[in-house]
C-alpha cells in the first residue's frame, strides 16, 4: 500500500511539473507574440468589452468581418490600403478574436454576432457600410442583412460560410471541438500553443493550399496571434457555434432585401465552394457569385483580387 501511494504521489508530482512546464511555454510564446504583433488600430467600447479597429481612407463605407479564428490582419494585407484610396474602410477583430473582448458566456451564434456588428456600426457611426465578411465573418454578414437590411448597403462575401454543410469539418479542426469552457481553458494555456506550433503545417496548408502561405501573414496578417490562449478559446467557442442556426437562416435568404456579392477560390481547402457558393447561387439566383483560382485565405493570398471584387460589388450597389 505505502508503495502504491509513493507511485501515486511521484506520478501526481510529475504530471504537475509537466503542467507547470507547458503553462510557463504557454506564458512566454504569449507574451512574446503580442511583441512582435501588438494592437495597430484604435479601441471603442461595446456590449462586450474593448473592440479593436483599424480606420483608414474616406468615402463610402466599407466594414470588414473576418473569419473563424481570424483577426484584422487578414485584409491588412493589402486589402485595406487598396480600398482606402476612394474608401472608408474599418476592419474589426470581432469580440473575442486578436485585441477584442469578449465575456466567457457571451453567446456566439450568428444572430448575437451580427447584433454586436450593429453596436459597432452606431459606436464608429458608420453610415450605411457595405459589409465583407470571409468565412465565418460571410455568415454573421448574412445574419445581419437579415436582421437589418436597411441598416446596410449591401454584401460583398469572400468563401463565405453561407449554407450547413454536408460533409463534416477538416481533420485540421479537429482540436477546436470541446464542449465545456473549462476545458478549454485548460487545454489553451497547457497543449494548444506547442501544439499549434506541431501542427502548423497540415493546418496552414488546409487553410492556404494550395497557395503559398505569404511571408508576412504571420505578422502583418496576424497569424501569430491565434496561438494564444484567449484566442484559441474563442475560436474553439466559435466553432462549436458556427453550424447552429445556418439551416434557419438558409430558409430566409429569398427575403434577402440588398445585394448580395460572394467571391469563392475554385480549390478551397476550408470550405467546399460548389456548396456554399455554386448551390448558393443556384437556390438563389439574384445572388452574384464570382469564381478565381485560389484557396480559402484570398485576402491574404489575392489581396488585389479581393478589392476589385469589392469595388465592383459597391459600383453594383443601388445609389452607386
Amino acid at each position: 500500500m505505502h508503495t502504491l501511494l509513493t507511485l501515486l504521489a511521484i506520478v501526481i508530482f510529475i504530471a504537475l511539473l509537466w503542467g507547470i512546464g507547458l503553462l510557463s511555454y504557454t506564458l512566454r510564446w504569449k507574451i512574446r507574440i503580442e511583441k512582435i504583433v501588438p494592437p495597430r488600430g484604435q479601441f471603442t467600447q461595446i456590449s462586450t468589452g474593448k473592440l479593436h479597429y483599424v480606420e483608414r481612407g474616406t468615402g463610402p463605407a466599407v466594414l470588414l468581418i473576418h473569419g473563424l479564428g481570424g483577426q484584422l490582419g487578414n485584409f491588412d494585407c493589402g486589402v485595406i490600403d487598396n480600398l482606402a484610396r476612394d474608401h472608408r474602410v474599418i476592419a474589426i477583430d470581432r469580440p473575442g478574436m486578436g485585441y477584442s473582448e469578449r465575456p466567457d458566456t457571451a453567446p456566439t451564434g450568428h444572430p448575437e454576432n451580427a447584433q454586436l456588428m450593429f453596436e459597432v456600426i452606431e459606436a464608429l457611426k458608420i453610415d450605411r457600410p457595405l459589409v465583407v465578411g470571409h468565412s465565418l465573418g460571410g455568415a454573421i454578414s448574412l445574419a445581419m442583412a437579415l436582421q437589418a437590411p436597411e441598416k446596410l448597403r449591401g454584401l460583398a462575401l469572400i468563401a463565405p460560410l453561407t449554407l450547413p454543410s454536408k460533409t463534416a469539418p477538416a481533420a485540421a479542426f479537429n482540436n477546436l471541438k470541446i464542449s465545456s469552457n473549462w476545458l478549454r481553458w485548460l487545454i489553451a494555456w497547457t497543449l494548444a500553443t506547442p501544439g499549434g506550433f506541431r501542427n502548423a503545417a497540415v493546418v496552414l496548408d488546409q487553410i492556404y493550399g494550395p497557395e503559398t502561405m505569404p511571408a508576412n501573414a504571420p505578422t502583418q496578417g496576424g497569424g501569430l496571434l491565434g496561438l494564444r490562449p484567449r484566442h484559441f478559446f474563442n475560436t474553439s467557442r466559435d466553432f462549436m457555434a458556427s453550424g447552429r442556426g445556418l439551416k434557419q437562416m438558409a430558409e430566409r435568404y429569398d427575403s434577402l432585401a440588398l445585394p448580395v456579392r460572394v467571391l469563392y477560390g475554385t480549390e478551397d481547402r476550408t470550405l467546399d465552394h460548389t456548396r456554399q457558393g455554386q448551390e448558393l447561387a443556384a437556390l438563389h439566383p439574384a445572388i452574384g457569385l464570382t469564381l478565381v483560382p485560389g484557396g480559402h485565405m484570398l485576402p491574404v493570398t489575392q489581396p488585389d483580387t479581393c478589392a476589385e471584387f469589392i469595388r465592383k460589388a459597391v459600383q453594383d450597389m443601388p445609389g452607386a
